[in-house]
């Protein structure tokens, strides 16, 4: 199985990666150029011959900065842009194994789920024209059913009616019509039940159970919107190979899988003493360890290799820092990069610069009410100014900062829009001045609000 096409992959050269990264992250190129070169390494390697590409591994990659410079919205993006399993998971989490909490496996599990959904809606694309067909049929026959039989003419009626409902469903007129369908389930009579870690087993356990158990057909009655779901649906499942899907998301995850593994430094210890939550610490990290290293991790869909699984780590580390990590760790995360501190001139880029702003969605959020919104110049330069300086006297959170001021200066406009409607709003700096001075000089309103 093609991961990646030729075509799509050939053209994420490293420059055509960052460029997609710079829509969405201002600044930290550094980083950018780190998972760009990470990422076109996995197409690279999807090139080669069967007995070198067996020993290139990936060189995992640990990002070290503040809060809100922008490593998870890396992270995410990359995922996005490769069309590739991606997990992002919270080292806080984990505990040591036999400890009540998730275990470090259950990442790798959470990333061949995500594998199967991923590939499940790519067949979902391919054969969607064909399976809307089938469900459009079976509506039609729920809204007036088949002809037992008769005569040539009466044939004809039934024909024109039948195409009459077909333009309908079409044009979406028939949504809110209820009909009845018949829906399959297989219930498979057994308790919950958990590992020692506890984690839900029983959907594995009732997937081997459950051809010992014979479907049950029952007559629902549901909207025409809610009754083409899940006709589609059941469609697609009677289309898809389960078995052959989650091979081919076994071999997805083995070869192009990424795990993103947030707030690393937490689970670094500070201490030597040997005693106290140090320990339990670097008990994750001696169980992280192996699957990082390249281990096979027992999931419901089969055994999956980690040897060749991305994983991205990353940490502000203000308590602590990389070298508190097991040296073990350390030497498998080879790539580092640290990310720098936003300033005012880069919070003025992110507003006005990356494709998803906080102008963007303000603007579209209140035009929903009927209100046109707009940011003078002044206004963002003088959000972006607040944001620094709130970001010196309180706590650094980067970016995320912007989001505090946002909300607290649309916060009386967003109220009032629904009930009056109003046609066009001017933000600008005496706008942001008249809302946000209070606040932003009273220190300790500012602390609880921003």
């Amino acid at each position: 199985m093609n991961i990646v096409s030729h075509s799509e992959a050939a053209n994420w050269t490293c420059r055509a990666i960052v460029a997609q990264l710079d829509r969405y992250i201002i600044g930290q190129d550094d980083a950018k150029r780190a998972v760009s070169i990470a990422l076109r390494n996995r197409w690279r390697r999807l090139r080669l011959a069967d007995d070198i590409r067996r020993e290139v591994v990936p060189n995992n990659i640990i990002m070290i900065g503040p809060t809100g410079v922008g490593k998870t919205e890396i992270a995410r993006r990359l995922s996005q842009l490769a069309g590739l399993p991606f997990v992002k998971v919270e080292a806080t989490k984990f505990t040591e194994k036999g400890y009540v909490g998730r275990d470090v496996d259950s990442m790798v599990r959470d990333l061949l789920e995500h594998g199967m959904s991923l590939l499940r809606r790519r067949k979902e694309e391919l054969l969607r024209e064909e399976i809307e067909t089938v469900v459009e049929e079976r509506l039609i026959d729920a809204l007036f059913p088949p002809l037992a039989g008769g005569d040539t003419e009466r044939e004809q009626r039934w024909q024109r009616s039948r195409d009459k409902i077909r333009q309908q469903l079409r044009d979406g007129a028939l949504e809110e019509r209820e009909v009845t369908i018949t829906t399959q389930s297989q219930q498979v009579p057994i308790a919950n039940i958990f590992t020692a870690a506890g984690e839900e087993m029983d959907a594995s356990f009732g997937d081997s159970l459950g051809n010992l158990f014979p479907q049950k057909t029952k007559e629902t009655v549901l909207p025409v919107a809610q009754a083409r779901r899940l006709l589609f649906d059941q469609e697609l499942d009677r289309r898809v190979d389960q078995e052959r899907l989650a091979q081919e998301a076994v071999e997805l995850v083995e070869q192009g899988g990424i795990i993103f593994i947030d707030e690393i430094d937490k689970i670094a210890g500070t201490s030597k003493g040997g005693s106290g939550p140090d320990v339990s610490r670097e008990g994750v990290q001696r169980d992280l360890l192996p699957v990082v290293e390249g281990s096979t991790v027992t999931t419901k869909y089969g055994p999956v290799r980690t040897d060749h699984v991305l994983f991205i780590a990353a940490g502000a580390f203000h308590m602590s820092k990389p070298s508190d990590l097991i040296p073990e760790l350390q030497g498998r995360f080879p790539i580092r990069v640290e990310l720098a501190n936003l300033t005012e001139a880069h919070y003025l880029r992110i507003l006005q610069e990356t494709d998803s702003s906080l102008l963007k969605q303000y603007r579209a959020l209140l035009e929903v009410d009927g209100c046109r919104l707009e940011f003078a110049d002044d206004a963002v330069a003088a959000v972006a100014h607040y944001a620094q300086e709130l970001n010196e006297r309180l706590e650094n959170i980067g970016a995320r900062r912007l989001q505090t001021i946002m909300a607290q200066l649309l916060d009386e406009l967003l109220f009032e829009v629904p009930d009056t409607r109003t046609g066009t709003v001017t933000v600008d700096a005496a706008f942001v001045e008249a809302r946000l001075a209070d606040v932003v000089g009273d220190e300790d309103t500012s602390r609880y609000i921003l």
